[in-house]
């Protein structure tokens, strides 16, 4: 006897159609599972089993064989118990034999029947398609993400009885429908508010700039002056996520086993901020599976390190490839992974060991060798992949006696979501989202200058010694200063302000 289902697999975000066989012949009774398996998968056989008895069914005496085709591809994870289950089933005639096709099954079994929670669904669902696949059968649990795409029925079960009723037309499951645009329709709280900050109004408009262009921004300063404060406020101005983008992040949490069992759908930018003692492979990804690292997992949103220079230095280097490319690539013995990596990178840290380097509020006690030791943890390419560099000066007393209402983040969201919006508009069918991922080809047709606006750029060329990267870099923010003022061309007025935040270089990293 012989039966094969569909199941989808994954290595890293690219789903294949996996074909379920399951053959019983005489001999010794036994089960081998075959088509390199994981450890996970070879234990389906004992919770298969056990699930099949207690739902009432006897196995059959002989040689069981499951075959995951294709058998050369690595298959991990618990999501083959269901379509192992129902291939077994159908080759011991429980079900009759009928036309699968053009249903695929995933799920895990508990030992008493029942189905769980799985990762990895949308991306498995959404390629679902691909391979003529009409109609998934699931964990109820897992039902809503899986309706995300919207091409294909989604089946949610509760148990295996469940999945054996619809199979056999004795009780159809209901189909899951979502409406996406609801997912989009709540109101987000935050905890800080740019109006919580007393001063430090250039900062403000640095992020401001930095959230309208997606531009990674370093923030320079003594402790206590606000850094972290603001930083954490950040989310709370950028802009609104798309549903392309959303699809992407949620497709990232579903694959790292981080989507929240009850969120269909990542709805807003992520914000991940990793301890500075995090291992090089937790920040770009990798591990025995090849899994995604702090850096995929804050694709589309903000990657924050805090005190940058107390990362180790190789953990930071290994940012560089990602923060220009955009994606990573894991290469690991019998898998390779790529996950997309298109961040915004905000980072704060202290000008030496003691904070208060360049002060006129405080008297730093560091050697100059302690703080070139300290700066020279920052390399120049990392540093030359950070658009935006600002001073962060200590808040003064006159700050908190000022009682007029700071600006709040409602009203800069709003000027962020227009230049945006501009941006979106312009660059429609490049596959790009802001002006930070402007390539050089784009940048020569999006951000011409007239010639005293290149005049001013060439003279702090020559005068700061700025790189190529860092020449690109302040044509782009300056694409996106005029963004912000309305402006279809970039004017001079415009590129002075972008070249302002490359000062740092020179001052602090003898740029």
């Amino acid at each position: 006897m012989f039966s094969s289902v569909n199941t989808i697999g994954l290595t890293g975000l690219n789903a294949y159609k996996i074909n379920v066989e399951a053959s019983i012949l005489p001999g010794l009774t036994g089960c081998d599972i075959v088509g390199l398996p994981d450890t996970a998968v070879r234990e389906s056989r004992e919770r298969v089993f056990s699930a099949i008895k207690n739902i009432g069914f006897e196995l059959p005496y002989g040689k069981i064989t499951i075959n995951l085709s294709p058998a050369d591809t690595k298959k991990e994870g618990a999501v083959f118990d269901l379509p192992i289950a129902i291939a077994l089933l159908m080759v011991m005639e429980v079900i009759k034999p009928i036309d699968l096709k053009e249903y695929a099954f995933l799920g895990e079994l508990s030992l008493n029947g029942d189905l769980k929670h799985i990762a990895g669904v949308l991306p498995s669902v959404s390629a679902a398609h691909n391979f003529n696949i009409k109609n998934i059968i699931l964990p109820t649990i897992n039902a809503a993400e899986a309706s995300i795409p919207q091409n294909i029925n989604v089946y949610g079960a509760k148990n295996l009885t469940e999945v054996l009723e619809h199979i056999c037309n004795k009780k159809i499951l209901p189909q899951t429908k979502i409406d996406v645009s609801t997912l989009f329709n709540t109101t987000e709280t935050y905890d800080v508010d740019f109006c919580d900050v007393k001063g430090q109004e250039n900062v403000k408009r640095a992020f401001e700039i930095a959230a309208a262009g997606g531009h990674n921004i370093l923030l320079i300063g003594a402790p206590g002056s606000g850094k972290t404060m603001l930083s954490r406020s950040l989310p709370s101005i950028l802009p609104d996520i798309t549903f392309e983008e959303a699809l992407e992040v949620t497709k990232i949490y579903s694959v790292a086993g981080m989507l929240p069992k009850d969120v269909s759908l990542i709805n807003k930018r992520p914000f991940r901020s990793p301890h500075h003692t995090i291992s090089s492979v937790a920040l770009i990804g990798g591990g025995k599976a090849a899994l995604p690292g702090e850096i995929s997992l804050a694709h589309n949103g903000v990657l924050f390190l805090d005190e940058l220079p107390e990362f180790h230095k190789n953990t930071l280097e290994v940012l560089r490839q990602p923060l220009e490319d955009k994606f990573v690539t894991i290469n690991r013995a019998n898998v390779k992974n790529t996950y997309p990596s298109k961040v915004m990178l905000v980072a704060s840290m202290n000008p030496c060991p003691c904070g208060y380097y360049g002060s006129t509020d405080n008297r730093c006690n560091c050697t100059p060798l302690k703080i070139q030791n300290y700066l020279n943890k920052i390399s120049g390419p990392l540093l030359d992949r950070i658009d935006i560099h600002v001073e962060v000066s200590s808040v003064k007393f006159t700050d908190f006696e000022n009682t007029t209402p700071a600006e709040n983040s409602k009203t800069i969201r709003e000027r962020v979501n227009l230049a945006r919006a501009v941006q979106l508009d312009r660059y429609k069918g490049k596959n790009i989202f802001s002006n930070s991922e402007l390539t050089s080809s784009m940048i020569n047709k999006y951000c011409k200058l007239d010639e005293k606006s290149n005049n001013l750029l060439k003279n702090a060329f020559e005068k700061l010694n700025l790189s190529a990267r860092a020449y690109s870099r302040i044509l782009k923010v300056a694409r996106t200063i005029a963004d912000l003022a309305g402006e279809d061309d970039i004017k001079t007025n415009h590129v002075a302000e972008a070249i302002q935040y490359r000062n740092l270089d020179r001052k602090y990293f003898g740029g």
